[in-house]
């Protein structure tokens, strides 16, 4: 069993403007605070997003033309919803992956986001 112990889990889209969320069709930034304090970042995608990104970029030729897709600390998923996020971060704690899908961060509080809810840079 592990000792890893969540604090809070904040979701970028949950600060978005009514309407703008599509849990189905989005790629949305998670940070996950633990008891013990540190913070940790990664970004999660749905599938469907995926071929959403790729179908524009066949058309614009951005990365090489849909022909490949990264992020930084990605974690797919079926939709970015907080149900599916939190069961997602849990399972990755149980099975022991979450340092290894998450990045440690360092930031003070008052750093999270600005007024729009997008994290800042540190």
């Amino acid at each position: 069993m592990s000792t890893v112990k969540i604090d809070n889990i904040w979701i970028d889209a949950e600060h978005w403007a009514e309407g703008e969320w599509r849990p189905d069709d989005e790629i949305v930034d998670v940070l996950v605070t633990l008891i013990d304090g540190s913070r940790w970042e990664a970004t999660t995608c749905s599938f469907k997003h995926v071929q959403t990104l790729t179908s524009r970029w066949s058309r614009s030729g951005e990365c090489l033309g849909g022909r490949y897709f990264w992020a930084k600390n990605l974690i797919l998923v079926t939709d970015t919803s907080r149900t599916t996020i939190e069961q997602t971060i849990l399972d990755l704690i149980e099975n022991g992956e979450f340092e290894c899908a998450m990045a440690k961060i360092n930031l003070e509080p008052n750093e999270l986001k600005n007024d729009s809810g997008s994290l800042l840079d540190s």
